[in-house]
């Protein structure tokens, strides 16, 4: 099993960059990387077994079943149905953490899957800088931090 841990703080509150992620359908108007976005089925995007479906800026297809939602934890944890990146049993938890010094949030986003051997260190790369740190400069950009 390979884990994939990244962190960082934003400054802004816990509650502020908790409505920016929480939907469930919203990472093309946070994420960087990605164009577009559904749940399908119709169901609302923040029904616990929904299903959203997505494509990338360059042209990849995935499909991610919401596994668990809390607002009182700021956290919402996923799996990866259908992806391009090769990887199977992929669970991902992204979870805020109000910082009592300032309006800061500490950000947490994890995964842990398996995929073929060799390709772990590309794989913890890529899902670790491109689309975890990726995501959490663009939150920072967004709400004016560095």
């Amino acid at each position: 099993m390979v884990n994939v841990y990244v962190s960082s703080v934003i400054d802004a509150s816990a509650d502020n960059v908790w409505s920016r992620v929480r939907d469930f359908n919203g990472l093309p108007q946070w994420h960087p990387m990605i164009a577009d976005s559904r749940i399908e089925n119709s169901q609302p995007a923040d029904r616990v077994g929904c299903i959203r479906h997505f494509h990338t800026r360059d042209g990849g297809m995935i499909r991610e079943k919401l596994l668990a939602l809390s607002d009182y934890e700021y956290s919402c944890t996923y799996e990866i149905l259908e992806s391009p990146m090769g990887v199977t049993n992929y669970v991902a938890t992204l979870k805020l953490t109000p910082v009592t010094d300032g309006t800061r949030c500490f950000a947490e986003w994890s995964a842990e899957f398996e995929c073929d051997a060799g390709r772990e260190g590309e794989l913890t790369q890529s899902i670790g800088q491109g689309v975890f740190q990726g995501g959490f400069n663009a939150l920072k950009q967004h709400f004016g931090g560095r």
